[in-house]
């Protein structure tokens, strides 16, 4: 009797597109969710580094090597200029609040403002400093919105303070005696916003708007990409795009299952 022979089954079907396609989107969507995750670390961590070796290497020379612990030590201590420099300052203001501090104080202004050059810088550069570091300064603290450069166009500006009372005589002059309250400007250019424009407006001409200046600054330097959003929606944006990859890796592998369990078992001659 001739021998039966067993059906040959067929040939496996190649992995069709739709999946090699699929794997190559799972992966790309791994590669940018680790970009969007490592990039700000990684970019935090270098400035954080660079501010620390910055301040390292203003301070340490500064302060004899005998109380440095680096001089005991067979390695060197990052971040401790950091910390001498933040004590000192304490330290410093600590001294400026007593009468003692503020006499010595005064008299340094005294010195200085005997100085042709330096005084004028000091002044200023002291005024800056108050009016951004005190405790009630409202500097920079509103965004609002301005028609610039046309009539029609919106700009992004920063609130300062109002205008001072000569300022606001001479422009309530040039206006005719019509009384109107004046305040200082700040206009961002994109994507810099350290540059840019100042300028006095009527506050019934700008649109104040309820968004924090760090949103407002992003906005700028992003040139509107980067819109205010609840700060959660990048990390909920990050998990969906996970979640979607996550699926797709469950459906690439449950139909390569589904086909090799309906392929024929190949027989033995």
């Amino acid at each position: 009797m001739a021998p039966t022979l067993s059906p040959i089954p067929d040939a496996p079907e190649p992995a069709s597109s739709k999946t090699r396609v699929s794997a190559r989107g799972r992966l790309r969507t791994y590669f940018l969710t680790g970009i969007i995750v490592a990039g700000p670390l990684a970019i935090t961590a270098y400035i954080t580094w660079w501010f620390i070796a910055l301040i390292d290497g203003w301070v340490k020379p500064l302060v004899p090597a005998s109380y440095l612990p680096d001089h005991y030590l067979p390695f060197s201590i990052p971040g401790l200029g950091l910390v001498i420099a933040f004590v000192a300052v304490t330290m410093l203001g600590f001294l400026t609040a007593n009468l003692v501090g503020r006499s010595v104080v005064e008299f340094g202004e005294v010195l200085l403002a005997r100085t042709p050059v330096i005084s004028g810088l000091y002044r200023g550069l002291r005024q800056i400093f108050e009016t951004l570091f005190s405790a009630n300064g409202t500097s920079f603290r509103t965004v609002g919105l301005v028609e610039f450069p046309v009539k029609g166009t919106w700009s992004v500006v920063f609130l300062s303070a109002p205008a001072a009372n000569e300022v606001q005589g001479a422009l309530q002059a040039k206006e005719g005696g019509e009384a109107k309250d004046y305040v200082g400007v700040f206009l961002p250019c994109a994507p810099n916003p350290t540059t840019g424009f100042f300028f006095y407006l009527p506050r019934s001409e700008i649109v104040e708007v309820g968004i924090s200046v760090d949103d407002a600054a992003k906005l700028v330097m992003s040139a509107g990409v980067i819109q205010p959003e609840d700060p959660r929606g990048g990390l909920h944006a990050m998990a969906a795009s996970l979640r979607h990859a996550q699926m797709q890796a469950s459906e690439g592998e449950a139909s390569e299952t589904e086909k090799a369990r309906r392929e024929p078992a190949r027989q033995d001659l």
